[in-house]
């Protein structure tokens, strides 16, 4: 099994970051790294704060056979929050590619997933053990655009149904939320790479 590791989840975008001098660029990049980082960690607070998100911000999810569309602050921090609670949001890129333009990002993802077994039982797979974890694999697209500030406006998400894989974790592989936050912390901090110098955050 290819175990997702959740550092991973800023590769991409320091890779970028190391040869992107175009500063509308940097800004949409350290944007979603730092949204990626907050997730993850499960601060999901902060990437609805006016300085990192528009106003009324548009999702649209498209995944295992559903596809939904969440309007505005309120509905979408309902959904982190319930993503969170489950104890589902420690996810991310085990192979990824990154492209970044003046509209905002497009990503195509190997992504996985560590994920409670009764969280995909609920989701109607057939799983054996409720309790253990499980790893999700699935190919992923996602488009994220960005307004004049640099600020996201909604996350446009696709995933190829017929690539999704769960295979149970051997557990020492596995990384809780709890974890994930823990490995994440020296991220927020670290000095994004970069040719020239960062756009004050």
């Amino acid at each position: 099994m290819n175990v997702f590791d959740v550092r991973n989840i800023v590769r991409q975008p320091d890779a970028l970051l190391a040869v992107t001098e175009n500063q509308r660029h940097r800004a949409i990049l350290l944007n979603f790294r730092r949204h990626a980082l907050l997730e993850v960690s499960g601060r999901w607070q902060e990437i609805l704060r006016p300085d990192m998100t528009v106003d009324e911000p548009c999702y649209r999810i498209n995944e295992n056979g559903t596809s939904l569309r969440l309007r505005g602050t309120a509905e979408i921090g309902a959904f982190y929050a319930g993503i969170t609670e489950a104890r589902a949001n420690v996810f991310g890129p085990i192979t990824e590619h990154v492209a970044v333009a003046d509209w905002g990002l497009a990503i195509e993802s190997f992504f996985g997933h560590h994920l409670p077994g009764r969280v995909l039982a609920e989701q109607g797979e057939d799983i054996d053990d409720p309790d253990a974890y499980y790893q999700l694999t699935h190919y992923m697209a996602s488009f994220w655009p960005y307004d004049a500030d640099c600020r996201l406006i909604g996350e446009h998400i696709y995933e190829d149904t017929g690539s999704r894989r769960i295979e149970k974790m051997d557990p020492a592989d596995v990384i809780t939320p709890e974890k994930a936050r823990e490995l994440l912390a020296p991220l927020f901090d670290s000095a994004p790479p970069g040719p020239g110098p960062a756009p004050h955050e």
